[in-house]
């Protein structure tokens, strides 16, 4: 297969050099609005030079503070504006989940609007958009924190907030940390939440409180992680005791829709982490008996090989209609000894086979598996065997090996989505935004090289709803510091 060619808009190491000098004049400063809910109008300095004349993308904010975009459906469903979450130190190994505020900018005049503000001492933070009305799901950690109940994987929650009404939560994933447990309640917190296509069920990583304190000390809290979703279920509203201040019901119907165990037996297809998932297709997929599975997730699934190495593969869980009835495997809310278990029905699979690949399982910057609209591929990232990162495909049916899609020279960067027809890929390599064409695997450089400090960062490369614009973020040192970077929201237009 000849290699895919790369577009003629890198820059030779001489004018890319040049350019980098020219950063620093790039920066725009804006006015924000701190009352909740508020239009504010941006205010810009005259400059000479600015980030869009270089080629680099259209700045949409500027300031201290950090602007952080989740992975995907951060764009509202009319692509007129960006949400994101105000957390200040996304690079460090151990960032704090300081954020106290989500937010939105408008991509065409860049105005600032407060969507959410938390309260005694809560941090709110991973913003999404419902894809079918103006509707986010993000983190909220726990109110009045305690030392024994604070931030922590166990101890977050996902809330809902109509963006015509900011400032008013709903309970997402309903708690109930007091035995006998409720059906339709999970044990503990949840994180990235994603709607599902069309705008109704909703998905997330999940990870169990109980069990983190029966199965080890108190300081060791394990990250044996599962996929759960939660669906507005009519007649199935959840209502939860009052036996412990950590409880609260919802209007949604939450379950996990994966197994783990502590111990997988090597070589089998156990998992002991179920993590990074993604609705598979805009209306599932189409099984190879042409019936079609209209709710998937694929996931990475963590497992042992026969060699006893820990790497990831890729999963599927099809999910039925009806999440509401139990399965075999044990109670849906799960018992003072088990984890809740997935509903009756619910199927999960093993896509991928890598442990004797050069570089086996899953590689690269933390990603989340997207799948084409038509459902027939989900990608993810792994080495090729030169060691570079690349993206590739596998079908959920055909049982065929991944297909290696990008075959450039530097890795991927970032993690990725796809555009809205299925023809397009964008994620970052070499200091720029890329899209590859999913059909020839040609990619295209969308934004010229930049400096290793102003690159692109990993945590979101995000097509718009019409496919004709990418967002993304950059790292920029901030207006009047000696030192000090803060991440922006930039933008970036997709021609033919």
């Amino acid at each position: 297969m000849p290699q895919p060619t790369v577009c003629a808009l890198d820059l030779n190491l001489s004018l890319c050099r040049r350019l980098t000098a020219l950063i620093p004049m790039a920066l725009t400063l804006f006015t924000f609005a701190t009352s909740a809910g508020a239009d504010t109008s941006t205010s810009a300095t005259s400059t000479s030079v600015t980030f869009a004349e270089l080629g680099m993308g259209t700045q949409l904010t500027a300031g201290p503070g950090g602007k952080v975009l989740t992975n995907c459906n951060v764009w509202t469903p009319n692509g007129e504006w960006l949400l994101y979450d105000t957390r200040s130190d996304i690079p460090s190994p151990t960032p704090e989940m300081d954020s106290k505020q989500i937010k939105m900018v408008n991509v065409a005049n860049h105005k600032v609007r407060n969507i959410y503000e938390s309260k005694n001492g809560a941090d709110c933070l991973v913003v999404t958009c419902n894809p079918k009305r103006a509707e986010v799901v993000f983190i909220l950690g726990p109110e009045n924190p305690t030392e024994d109940w604070k931030y922590s994987f166990a101890h977050r929650q996902g809330v809902l907030v109509d963006i015509a009404h900011p400032g008013l939560k709903r309970n997402l994933d309903a708690r109930d940390i007091t035995s006998p447990f409720t059906p339709g309640a999970l044990r503990g917190g949840s994180h990235v939440h994603v709607f599902s296509p069309d705008g109704e069920w909703v998905s997330f990583t999940y990870n169990d409180h109980l069990l983190s304190l029966t199965t080890n000390p108190p300081t060791a809290e394990p990250d044996q992680r599962n996929i759960g979703v939660s669906a507005p279920i009519p007649n199935h509203s959840v209502k939860v005791h009052s036996g412990n201040i950590r409880n609260h019901s919802s209007a949604y119907f939450t379950i996990l829709a994966t197994n783990t165990v502590t111990h997988p037996k090597p070589g089998s297809d156990e998992i002991q982490r179920a993590v990074e998932e993604g609705w598979i297709g805009s209306d599932g997929y189409v099984r190879a008996d042409s019936t079609r599975q209209k709710r998937a997730l694929a996931f990475q699934g963590e497992v042992i090989t026969a060699s006893g190495e820990t790497i990831s593969e890729v999963y599927v869980a099809d999910l039925p209609e009806d999440i509401t009835v139990a399965g075999e495997l044990g109670p849906l809310e799960g018992t003072v000894t088990t984890r809740p278990r997935p509903p009756k029905g619910t199927v999960q699979r093993r896509l991928t086979h890598t442990a004797d690949r050069k570089y086996p399982g899953i590689q690269g910057p933390r990603h989340w598996l997207r799948s084409s609209p038509d459902g027939q591929r989900i990608s993810f990232l792994m080495k090729d065997d030169s060691g570079v990162v690349q993206i590739y495909t596998v079908s959920p049916t055909d049982g065929l090996p991944p297909r290696q899609l990008t075959h450039n020279p530097w890795s991927v960067t970032s993690t990725f989505t796809w555009s809205p027809d299925g023809r397009s890929i964008a994620f970052a390599a070499d200091n720029s935004v890329f899209t590859v064409d999913t059909t020839t695997g040609e990619s295209v450089r969308r934004t010229k090289r930049s400096s290793d400090e102003d690159a692109p960062m990993h945590e979101a490369c995000a097509f718009s709803p019409d496919g004709k614009q990418i967002a993304f973020m950059r790292r920029l040192k901030e207006a009047d510091a000696t030192e000090g970077r803060a991440s922006q929201i930039f933008v970036v237009g997709v021609a033919p």
